[in-house]
């Protein structure tokens, strides 16, 4: 009998080939002390990943950078006790902290540099564990600092265990960590051998990508493909099928890939949306992705997790 767990595509595990997939936190968020957040920020060898303005810094010295902070540097930084959330620990039980410091992101000390998870991801800063790190560390800040009140009743609202949820002064009404989910999908046309690709007109000169949009409530991934697609293209898709998740630390977003089949054909792009969108063939699809296409057309950096859909389409069918 077939295993439902069987290979099914050149990759074992496709998400784990994309950026800010590395993480290896030990969240346990369901399981914390009152005293949890405190506990960790006074244990010896205690970490801090570090924001000014939501920006994350970095040290530097000569080309050496590094994320991370001790907590007697930290105290030398004007730090935002409220905005503190305990991440979690490290595989060797080591926490791992985040908190906003009380500096200009345009006027830091001479050892200290802010950056963005972009930049950390699409100039491969770190290594796979710490991209990771960044990206739930810039998440939660982004997401502590847009809820300090309740949604409900407007009262200030404080961490909870650990900072991983927040709490209603007033009301007691409890807030989660939110992540907002995107689909993005390759359409493919089997007939004729090619692909859909877009351009927004935001991208770096000659960048295509396969489209996307947000999922919206009361939908399946499969209808918001379907939808989103149509919406952008006037491409009518049928079979839909999942291939890789991407965490999206931009703000707080997890990235749905999909293939899709196209059941029509004709263009009539989202000019709102859209600078171009049109069929490439398989061919022209591995001259984008391998950086040789002729009109300098070219993919997502390779942790994208629309690369992701790209080159595996090129290894797999």
């Amino acid at each position: 009998m077939r295993s439902i767990f069987e290979k099914a595509g050149p990759h074992d595990d496709p998400s784990a080939l994309t950026a800010f997939a590395g993480c290896r936190i030990i969240r346990d968020s369901e399981h914390r002390a009152d005293d949890s957040l405190i506990t960790a920020a006074r244990t010896p060898g205690a970490r801090f990943i570090a924001f000014a303005g939501g920006r994350p810094l970095v040290k530097h010295e000569r080309q050496v950078l590094d994320p991370y902070f001790a907590r007697y540097e930290i105290l030398d930084l004007s730090p935002d006790r409220e905005s503190a959330v305990l991440l979690g620990h490290d595989l060797n039980g080591v926490p791992l902290l985040s908190i906003e410091l009380g500096l200009d992101p345009e006027a830091l000390p001479a050892h200290l540099k802010a950056s963005s998870v972009r930049a950390i991801y699409s100039e491969g800063l770190f290594d796979e564990e710490t991209q990771g790190a960044v990206a739930l560390a810039s998440s939660l800040n982004v997401w502590a600092r847009n809820h300090r009140f309740c949604g409900r009743c407007g009262a200030k609202a404080e961490g909870a265990a650990g900072g991983f949820r927040r709490q209603c002064t007033a009301c007691g009404h409890m807030m989660f960590p939110r992540t907002d989910p995107v689909v993005i999908m390759l359409i493919v046309d089997e007939e004729r051998d090619r692909v859909l690709l877009g351009r927004n007109p935001n991208f770096p000169q000659g960048r295509y990508s396969c489209l996307a949009g947000f999922l919206e409530p009361g939908e399946t991934v499969e209808d918001a493909v379907r939808r989103e697609t149509l919406e952008e293209s006037a491409i009518r898709v049928g079979a839909v099928r999942y291939h890789a998740s991407q965490p999206w630390p931009m703000p707080y977003s997890l990235m749905l890939a999909c293939y899709a089949k196209a059941e029509s054909f004709e263009i009539r792009r989202d000019d709102a949306e859209l600078e171009d969108c049109r069929w490439f063939s398989r061919e022209e699809l591995e001259a984008i992705v391998e950086g040789r296409h002729e009109g300098g057309i070219n993919a997502p950096p390779e942790g994208a997790i629309a690369f992701r859909l790209m080159r595996d389409f090129l290894d797999w069918v």
